[in-house]
């Protein structure tokens, strides 16, 4: 089959590698049909993130099962199936307690040694424990498998930001960053009910569709003007509901100082540099909590499922540009010079 590998920063290759086939009596086996280019893959392919020559990429896919180990029993072959971004075996504390990236068994795809999400098939660990079904019917329908391939990252972790930042009907929301993530945190916040939505990003094309999703105010500034900006339309106390979907100091601190004292930071932005721009002095003394990181978004599949195959929440908008997989390495050109928002895989 054909698979992403990174060799060096810049460095994508398409390759021909071994077929993936049943090592555990747990695993299955996944054609896939739709994946996708994440922001953070492109730490990775800048060299920020340290990867073996050779490696496999890609965390985010969902595909049709053609074989499940002796012990599989909650998915079958044919099976239309969507996968978070780490499997899980479902049954560890960790599990059963819903945070599933803290899996005793678990990992990410592309982990050294395993399939990554961008190829052609992909092996599943624990295939009853990470697998979710979709419905037969939806694998002829394009737009809507598009939708629900961001169950396997995107929109599951911009509900995690939401949920730590405390959102909830009424609430008045800032979201800072307009990567996918915070767009999807946008999208979140709109279906829990917030009332003002305020989206911090400065790339028109972006901020449209977060008003599209539910943004009712945009701050294009950055740093100190951005801070001022949120103070202005919140009658200088700044929000009490505050997500980070960018993972650099300036953005965290951008957060921290619209937060209005008492409220919470939901932080999803993979962290990245050596200062993430917390003062635990201010935090303390403004009663700012902080809550987030690595979204379990096994867990939160089952409820985002319904709302997308309904229609209530479209986050399809996110994708704009689609390659096929031999076409993988511009894709990640076109998402590192901002290009494109977030690039979607026909294999």
């Amino acid at each position: 089959m054909r698979a992403t590998t990174i060799h060096a920063p810049y460095d994508m290759r398409v390759e021909v590698v071994p077929d993936p086939r049943i090592q555990k009596p747990t695993d299955a086996v996944v054609r896939v049909l739709r994946a996708c280019i994440c922001g953070s893959d492109l730490w990775a392919y800048r060299g920020e993130a340290v990867r073996q020559k050779g490696q496999r990429i890609g965390h985010e896919f969902l595909g049709i099962v053609e074989e499940t180990g002796a012990d599989v029993q909650g998915i079958k072959v044919g099976d239309l199936v969507v996968a978070p971004f780490m499997w899980s075996d479902g049954v560890c504390d960790y599990c059963t307690e819903g945070l599933t990236t803290s899996c005793d068994h678990g990992d990410f795809w592309g982990a050294v040694g395993h399939d990554g999400g961008q190829g052609d098939a992909v092996r599943v660990p624990h295939a009853d424990g990470t697998l979710v079904r979709l419905p037969a019917d939806v694998a002829s329908d394009d737009h809507l498998l598009t939708a629900l391939l961001t169950l396997s990252d995107v929109l599951g972790t911009g509900h995690h930001a939401v949920l730590g930042a405390g959102v909830r009907e009424g609430s008045t929301v800032a979201v800072v960053g307009d990567g996918a993530v915070g767009l999807c945190a946008v999208l979140a916040a709109k279906r829990l009910g917030a009332e003002r939505i305020i989206a911090l990003g400065r790339h028109q094309v972006r901020t449209d569709i977060a008003k599209r999703f539910g943004a009712t105010d945009v701050v294009a500034e950055r740093g100190e003007e951005a801070v001022e900006a949120v103070r202005a339309l919140t009658k200088g106390q700044g929000t009490r509901c505050v997500v980070e979907a960018v993972g650099t100091e300036q953005s965290m601190s951008t957060a921290v100082n619209i937060t209005r004292d008492g409220g919470a930071i939901g932080f999803v932005g993979v962290p990245h540099g050596s200062d993430m721009g917390l003062d635990l002095g201010v935090m303390f003394y403004r009663n700012i909590a902080l809550r987030g990181g690595v979204a379990p978004v096994r867990k939160y599949i089952p409820e985002l499922l319904p709302d997308v195959l309904d229609g209530t929440i479209d986050p399809s908008p996110v994708f704009d540009m689609t390659v096929g997989l031999n076409e993988v390495p511009d894709g990640y050109k076109a998402m590192d010079t901002r290009t494109a928002l977030k690039v979607l895989v026909k294999p």
